[in-house]
């Protein structure tokens, strides 16, 4: 009998409902390739937490997993964590099942004398990080599987500072979580001693909003273009909750909805991908735009901390930002507002991934603002606020992959807090007789044009592995002299931490004489390797297409 048999047997013992085993007894005799799939392995908890597709098996996101994963983070809190009654928050968004797993968590949590604070319905992954600190909980648990299909589900962890975790609370994590081989493990009813559980509502809502809307930089602006036509869509998601209403609250009038994307519904309807990275997922807004003058067209992903947005360019037509575009047109705005208010000095920094574009590093360098470049990930950003705590202060920080945040308040992304600070951004704008089109020009006049690219390599199977390190392996004893004929002048190799001060990782960077640069990184979750390309020049367009030609293979 093969170890999938072996796996799916097991599952048809008391200890699992029936209509799990009714699932295991039907793919048994009827789909033999569903069963091994959903058996051949056990669902991994990574330094991120979960994440899967839904069903029943130990490959999947299902109630039995994500009480075992959730008895390995209560076990690691009593046994590591010195808080005589310590406390964890619990958000969820609006996928399937995610209302369902949430209070899972939160019994198994119970069931182990740890305090449960749950929100009473969705709310955007941000709030949830926000909740830690406000509530001084040690740890905090996202049910979201972001903008992946509607198949999907996940589960991610924060600690205490309100950051995702990281090293080495995320490894010991997993290996508290590694040791629950069976659901039999976990204690899924409470019993003496149980931890109490309640629930956050609007009164953290309230908290929250405020806290952002103290970061505005432009009040007077807003109220003046407040009739400004902003088409705003959740993509069925958290965000319908609160952006409009952060929005309406600093003075715009105009919020237009996309009604059919509204709707809180996790199989996701009126789109393929509720990713706002994809120009497919925004075609509604975009449509309603149209019908309705809008100047701007915002999407929030389904957790609510990424937004992706389109504005109009001199024809009239609406383009989408990118990203990197949208990242540099806050900090842009951003620094430019602290400066005229005085708040620049000593101590303030921003901070982005190493992928993501340098135009944000030449800004910085006009404000004499430090910025601190982070490996891939949200995380990572977070880290450096926490480290900078008592002697410095963020301003903000993003990452190519459309999310950004502004302020301590939240130590993840956050698309409400960028929703209020693009559509702030537009207003001041139009203060100065700008649209955010011609604001974009303008920062691509004073800093020179840049243009980025990512393209990734998908090499499947242990062969496909190989391949991946190989190309690793031959860039590191051969790396490219030039990149679009210009000399590369300088190369860095992340697995050596002592160089260049992050941890160890596997990705390298090519920066050429002109300003163009190239990283290379293996993805961690996926079977691929990433290419991320970065042209500086009134030719940037043309040099991508060369880049990419020149490392594609």
């Amino acid at each position: 009998m093969k170890e999938y048999e072996i796996n799916a047997r097991s599952w048809l013992g008391e200890g699992f409902d029936e209509e799990t085993r009714s699932e295991v007894r039907r793919m048994m005799e009827s789909d033999t390739a569903a069963l091994e799939d959903a058996f051949y392995r056990t669902l991994e908890f990574g330094t991120g937490g979960l994440r899967g597709v839904m069903g029943v098996g130990t490959n999947r996101m299902n109630k039995y997993t994500v009480g075992m994963a959730t008895q390995g983070l209560a076990n690691y809190i009593r046994k590591h964590v010195d808080v005589q009654k310590p406390c964890v928050c619990i958000s969820f968004d609006s996928r399937n099942n995610s209302r369902d797993f949430a209070k899972i968590a939160a019994d198994v949590m119970s069931a182990n004398g740890i305090d449960v604070f749950i929100f009473d319905d969705i709310r955007p992954t941000p709030e949830m990080s926000y909740s830690i600190r406000l509530k001084g909980a040690v740890a905090g648990i996202m049910i979201t599987a972001s903008h992946n299909p509607k198949e999907y589900n996940g589960y991610k962890v924060s600690w205490s500072d309100g950051g995702q975790v990281t090293s080495p609370v995320d490894k010991d994590i997993v290996a508290e979580v590694a040791k629950i081989k069976d659901p039999s493990e976990v204690r899924f009813t409470a019993g003496e001693n149980a931890g109490k559980i309640e629930t956050m509502g609007r009164e953290v809502d309230e908290s929250y909003l405020s806290d952002l809307i103290s970061l505005a930089l432009s009040p007077e602006a807003c109220r003046r273009h407040g009739d400004l036509k902003i088409v705003y869509t959740p993509l069925h998601g958290c965000g319908v909750r609160l952006v409009p209403e952060i929005l309406s609250r600093i003075g715009f009038r105009n919020i237009i909805h996309v009604p059919e994307q509204d709707v809180n519904d996790g199989n996701f309807p009126t789109v393929v991908s509720p990713n706002p990275e994809e120009p497919a997922a925004l075609e509604l807004a975009l449509r309603k735009a149209d019908e309705t003058g809008a100047d701007i067209v915002i999407g929030t992903d389904p957790d609510a901390d990424r937004m992706g947005i389109a504005v109009r360019d001199n024809e009239g037509k609406m383009v989408l930002f990118n990203g990197n575009q949208t990242a540099s047109l806050m900090t842009y705005y951003i620094l430019t507002r602290w400066k005229e208010l005085g708040k620049l000095g000593e101590g303030k920094y921003v901070v982005k991934t190493i992928v993501t574009t340098e135009l944000i590093a030449d800004i910085c360098k006009s404000f004499n603002v430090p910025v601190f470049n982070v490996l891939t990930g949200f995380k990572y950003i977070a880290e450096v606020v926490k480290r900078h705590e008592n002697d410095g202060e963020f301003i903000c920080g993003g990452e190519e992959s459309y999310g950004f945040n502004v302020g301590q308040f939240v130590r993840d992304k956050d698309a409400q807090v960028s929703c209020m600070m693009i559509a702030e951004c537009a207003a001041w704008a139009a203060d100065n007789g700008m649209t955010l089109y011609q604001l974009m020009q303008k920062i691509y006049t004073e800093y020179g044009y840049r243009k980025e690219g990512l393209t990734s390599l998908v090499r499947k199977g242990v062969s496909g592995a190989a391949e991946i390190q190989k190309i690793m392996s031959d860039m590191r004893l051969t790396p490219p002299e030039k990149l679009c004929g210009s000399p590369v002048v300088k190369v860095i190799d992340y697995l050596e931490p002592e160089k260049t001060g992050q941890p160890s990782s596997n990705v390298l960077q090519f920066f050429d004489e002109d300003g163009d640069v190239v990283s290379v990184r293996p993805s961690g979750t996926e079977p691929k390797i990433k290419f991320y390309f970065g042209a500086k020049g009134p030719d940037a367009d043309e040099k991508i297409s060369r880049l990419k030609e020149q490392f594609i293979k």
